[in-house]
């Protein structure tokens, strides 16, 4: 089982193409987010630029260079708060900064799609392996486990299902203003 540091290793050795990522969770509890959730939740207007700009550079310069981030979160409404932030305050920054996420929400999607929900948190890493990630009941980490050879095709599977299936960030986040932060009623 990998840790974080070894996960975020592993990662970048082995992403050259395509890096997907399916999540599942609505509330990931990261100590890196701790700071900005509460100023989120504060009304502060923006990020932490200078905790938030190194993964940005980072993912423009991959980009830049060909090296693909994809990502799908998987959800269902109502939107947990960690989720309009993750949203507000990742997503719409990581899509500027060339992250292709999509959205797929169980509730407009076709039947079985809530199946996804259960799979769990997982990476494909250019097509050719997989890694399962371990989080406990509040969110946190546990661990990321390289899948066995004889399941990648069912990993690869769910994630072209998962990315047909959603829809780009983006577009999803305009058509529910709901859950904008401007928008919340107190």
């Amino acid at each position: 089982m990998l840790d974080l540091p070894a996960l975020g290793g592993y990662l970048s050795e082995r992403h050259s193409r395509d890096l997907f990522r399916l999540e599942t969770l609505a509330h990931y509890d990261v100590a890196s987010d701790d700071e900005d959730f509460d100023r989120y939740l504060d009304g502060e207007p923006a990020p932490t630029a200078s905790a938030k700009r190194p993964w940005l550079d980072r993912l423009r310069r991959d980009t830049a260079i060909g090296r693909k981030w994809r990502r799908v979160h998987v959800l269902r409404p109502p939107l947990s708060d960690y989720l309009r932030y993750e949203c507000e305050w990742g997503y719409t920054y990581n899509t500027e900064a060339g992250e292709d996420v999509r959205i797929l929400d169980v509730s407009q999607a076709p039947a079985g799609a809530e199946i996804l929900l259960s799979v769990g948190d997982f990476f494909v890493i250019d097509g050719g392996e997989a890694l399962r990630v371990d989080y406990d009941e509040r969110g946190r980490f546990r661990g990321a486990i390289p899948v066995d050879q004889a399941m990648f095709d069912s990993y690869q599977v769910l994630a072209d299902s998962s990315w047909h299936l959603s829809v780009p960030f983006n577009r999803w986040w305009q058509v529910h203003p709901q859950y904008h932060r401007v928008n919340w009623s107190s």
